[in-house]
């Protein structure tokens, strides 16, 4: 996943610096940063675990509640985006806002409480492969199962919005803004699902075919990813282009300028 996460660093290396020297500084830029860069530090940790020796398990369980933190601060930051994307897709409607905004609230403290539980145990692999190793636990898909219901919730909210508006609302940055939205929900309630289901199943091998980590990595190249193509297709709208009014820059930047589509 590393390997992956750099290669898709090194392809958008120009569009990610012209959107960190060109854009303003905004309580989402901030947030694409650390939805963008959080990752870089799991794999960093995952290395320092693997190297740590097995007698040690309170280095073994602070590395590993420390994966949980970042993993946890990256799932929010992405999920974030597609808050705010929702948010606008219903004309900045305050009470899907608070909706959104208090569930998100409940899955990050719970997630949290059920991540730090102490029921996930280090333990030694000796015999096996030298270092620090997690059992699967109630704690291990508990926070995958609450981030599934959050992101069908929002799936869900995103559907009802376009059935209602896709006769009177056109225009391309509208129709890649549902298709960002959908297709992201998709892919996160597949991952969740997998992230659940597995460690559920008799088969201790699949559960290492399926690192926890894979859905960090994913969604957050997703999520920044649908953003700097948002942002760029954005410093390219002509203020004369007529069909429909959609803030577009309250999502790229949250500036209060709307953009016409």
């Amino acid at each position: 996943m590393a390997t992956f996460w750099v290669y898709d660093y090194i392809c958008s290396l120009h569009e990610e610096w012209t959107f960190l020297l060109r854009s303003r500084w905004t309580k989402v830029k901030v947030l694409y940063i650390i939805a963008r860069y959080v990752p870089f530090l799991i794999p960093i940790v995952n290395l320092y675990l693997a190297v740590t020796p097995n007698e040690d398990n309170n280095k073994c369980q602070t590395s590993i509640d420390i994966i949980t933190s970042l993993s946890l601060i990256s799932f929010i930051c992405s999920e974030c985006f597609f808050v705010l994307r929702t948010y606008m897709l219903w004309n900045k409607n305050r009470i899907i806002l608070v909706t959104m905004l208090s569930a998100i609230f409940a899955v990050a403290i719970s997630s949290t409480i059920i991540s730090f539980t102490p029921v996930r145990t280090p333990y030694s692999t000796a015999n096996v492969i030298p270092g620090c190793q997690s059992l699967g636990s109630f704690s291990f898909f508990m926070p995958f199962a609450l981030l599934f219901v959050f992101q069908l919730v929002l799936f869900s909210i995103t559907l009802v919005r376009v059935i209602q508006s896709w006769r009177s609302v056109n225009g391309p940055l509208y129709a890649i803004l549902v298709k960002h939205n959908i297709f992201y929900y998709v892919c996160g309630l597949l991952l969740s699902a997998v992230n659940v289901l597995v460690p559920l199943l008799p088969f201790d091998s699949l559960t290492d075919l399926v690192p926890e980590d894979f859905e960090v990595f994913i969604l957050a190249i997703l999520a920044t990813r649908m953003h700097l193509h948002i942002w760029h297709m954005d410093q390219h709208v002509d203020d004369s282009d007529t069909a429909v009014c959609i803030p577009m820059s309250d999502m790229s930047d949250m500036s209060p300028v709307d953009h016409t589509v």
